[in-house]
């Protein structure tokens, strides 16, 4: 297994090759949400026999579906996507979306319309505790996507029922595509609106992965039958010096120089 401890600067170095290779965009919220990913994999997602399909696997539900080349980089590292898949994203022919796609083995959602994937979350959330199989759910939403009203009907539902099992992490980079969140939507205490929504909630810094994997520990031993929220501070571009808080790297694509220039900062060969 490659990188099997999900190297976040060889998990950003991949998500460079792909966004390259496919002259695509949406870099900067891929970078925000590394060490989510990494931790996710490392510690606490469970995939039977390394299956991405197997019938007891855990959830991972990628709300924020822009975001997918960070998924795509884990899924490299697990050997579900070869380099041949790197190497021709966005190519004639290839697998490969540019949003997250229930069609590709590994994703669980379609999520390119900002603000259903947390519905369908809650709905395998809910499926498995009626089933009693185990299994968890961690849905990865983007702030600005809380925008959306269905992400606090899902929100209630889930509180509603008792789904202990699911886990909202939060990536709370302060931007959405056009600005700053607070500039055009203000969301106030994340962690507070989740409680008052019947979650167990906490914050922590969504770059320190050792600070993510207590958090998730932690939210996951309370007792009490609720749904749990984990608000990640995180830097958008985070990893790269010109694109963190630069909201232009939402939609500005590589050129060989700024590709160069990134791949210089994260190490390794251009």
């Amino acid at each position: 297994m490659r990188h099997a401890r999900f190297d976040p600067t060889a998990l950003r170095r991949t998500v460079l090759d792909l966004a390259y290779a496919g002259s695509t965009v949406h870099i900067g919220c891929a970078f925000s949400i590394i060490e989510l990913m990494a931790v996710l994999y490392r510690q606490f997602l469970r995939y039977p026999d390394n299956n991405p399909n197997a019938a007891l696997r855990d959830y991972l539900v990628l709300s924020k579906g822009h975001g997918v080349m960070a998924q795509y980089a884990c899924m490299h590292a697990l050997g579900w996507l070869g380099d041949a898949d790197v190497q021709n994203y966005f190519a004639n022919g290839t697998r490969l979306k540019g949003l997250s796609d229930s069609r590709v083995d590994g994703l669980e959602v379609t999520s390119g319309s900002l603000g259903h994937g947390l519905s369908v979350g809650v709905g395998l959330a809910l499926a498995a505790k009626l089933r009693q199989t185990g299994q968890q759910v961690y849905a990865i939403v983007g702030d600005g996507e809380l925008n959306e009203g269905p992400m606090w009907e899902a929100a209630l539902f889930a509180a509603h029922n008792r789904l202990d099992n699911l886990l909202i992490l939060v990536d709370k980079n302060d931007f959405q595509a056009m600005g700053r969140t607070d500039e055009v939507l203000a969301l106030g205490d994340l962690a507070a609106k989740y409680r008052a929504f019947g979650f167990d909630a906490l914050e922590v810094d969504g770059h320190d992965e050792a600070a993510l994997a207590t958090a998730i520990t932690e939210l996951k031993a309370r007792p009490g039958g609720a749904p749990k929220a984990l608000v990640a501070r995180t830097v958008k571009g985070r990893g790269v010096s010109f694109m963190e808080n630069n909201n232009l790297w939402h939609y500005t694509r590589l050129n060989a120089d700024t590709y160069a220039a990134a791949r210089a900062e994260l190490g390794g060969a251009p």
